[in-house]
């Protein structure tokens, strides 16, 4: 089973599980989750070939929602889920196939869709860092920012290095080889009718207006929000926006209060 951080909480609630992006770990998620304890229990996996979880040498998204359905069952079902790029897709593949594990989902900046960009670069940039020369982070950093211009990037990345092992803890070689896929979608027979939110960054393009047609086939219940001024990392840069908005759609879904009340114009439809 996936490494997760356990986050103990008021059990009035479905659990929460937290499904990070490409190249992201469980911590990365500690301050959001911490905050959104004192409501609910919230679970935050480590994917395959990420963090301290195992590595394999497969990486589909029929493998990391196989990963995930594990995961509840040992928690207890139903939970809500919320899952971020990749873990969005890998949230949306379970939800798909195991609909009654859902409680309520939250997909955060990706759709459903092939994308065409690439993370290859990024790959090859961390494989570049040579750890016989690394003694901190800030040496770390000092390689990859040769490849990698964004410092948030790399500050990003450095989160992801093991420093008694002097190595990385991501499967760098498997998430190259398996980077179609993640790029991808695979075709999944059934819906999700439970009430969804595809929530993006209002500097984003990962959730265009045309997507939305196709999105409501798989999610009818689907309602489509953003945060304004931000890109693909809303968590990260404007996470108490990204907070209100996770209680907001998880508590009134939960209560049926209604239609939600919007937090103070961060959810623009």
């Amino acid at each position: 089973m996936l490494n997760f951080i356990d986050h103990s909480g008021p059990d009035d609630q479905p659990p929460l599980l937290i499904a990070h992006g490409l190249f992201g770990s469980a911590r990365n998620w500690g301050v959001i989750a911490k905050r959104l304890t004192n409501t609910r229990r919230v679970v935050v996996v480590d994917h395959r070939n990420h963090g301290s979880s195992s590595w394999f040498d497969s990486h589909s998204y029929h493998d990391l929602a196989k990963d995930l359905e594990e995961v509840i069952a040992h928690v207890g079902a139903p939970c809500d889920v919320m899952g971020h790029s990749m873990g969005g897709k890998a949230a949306m593949v379970l939800a798909l196939l195991r609909s009654e594990l859902v409680a309520s989902l939250c997909i955060a900046d990706i759709a459903p869709v092939v994308y065409e960009h690439d993370q290859i670069q990024f790959i090859k940039a961390m494989k570049a860092v040579d750890f016989t020369t690394v003694k901190n982070r800030s040496d770390v950093r000092a390689q990859l920012c040769e490849k990698v211009d964004d410092v948030g990037l790399q500050n990003f990345f450095v989160q992801s290095v093991d420093f008694e092992h002097r190595r990385w803890r991501l499967n760098l070689d498997v998430l190259e080889d398996a980077m179609p896929k993640i790029l991808g979608f695979p075709k999944v027979d059934g819906t999700y009718n439970g009430k969804t939110l595809f929530l993006s960054g209002g500097n984003s393009n990962y959730v265009l207006p045309e997507m939305r047609g196709y999105i409501k086939t798989l999610f009818p219940a689907a309602v489509f929000a953003k945060i304004p001024g931000v890109g693909h990392w809303i968590h990260a840069e404007r996470p108490r926006a990204f907070e209100e908005v996770l209680r907001m759609f998880f508590t009134n879904h939960l209560e049926n209060r209604g239609p939600a009340k919007r937090p103070k114009r961060e959810i623009l439809d």
